[in-house]
């Protein structure tokens, strides 16, 4: 089974995909906001087809780990997400919180360095910080698990 990141923001959510193996960390896409309603049934129905057993929620935290106004938004996005799996018997998908403090920083970071226009970077840099939230998950699981790289 796979995990899914998701990097939840006001207009769009960035979204990421593992491998089967949970090695590494592939963006997947953007999904256009519309209502929460709607926006969770889409995560769920993207995780379910590519049979996700966690969708994993960036957190975005105040660098001094206080809560923000998006903090409050996306602890609301997770619990819509929860509310409709628990309703779906047939789902069982767990949600889980993931620091995403410096995500954006580095995601574009990253691009930069891959020659991404600016007018580019806009349109993928919510992909691609999914890319990091997840890819950070999996590197701290692997850790954890003492299958680190020297």
């Amino acid at each position: 089974m796979r995990v899914m990141a998701l990097d939840v923001g006001d207009k769009t959510i960035g979204v990421a995909v593992s491998d089967p193996l949970l090695v590494t960390a592939q963006g997947v896409g953007v999904i256009e906001r519309v209502g929460i309603r709607k926006d969770a049934d889409k995560v769920i129905a993207l995780a379910e087809e590519r049979e996700c057993a966690t969708i994993l929620v960036g957190l975005p935290k105040k660098l001094d780990g206080s809560n923000s106004i998006q903090t409050d938004k996306v602890e609301e996005f997770k619990s819509m997400l929860e509310n409709k799996l628990r309703s779906n018997a047939k789902t069982h998908i767990c949600v889980l919180f993931h620091d995403e403090r410096f995500t954006t920083v580095l995601a574009e970071r990253v691009l930069i360095e891959a020659n991404v226009s600016r007018k580019k970077r806009k349109t993928v840099i919510d992909k691609q910080a999914a890319v990091v939230i997840l890819q950070s998950y999996l590197d701290e699981q692997r850790n954890a698990q003492g299958g680190g790289t020297l």
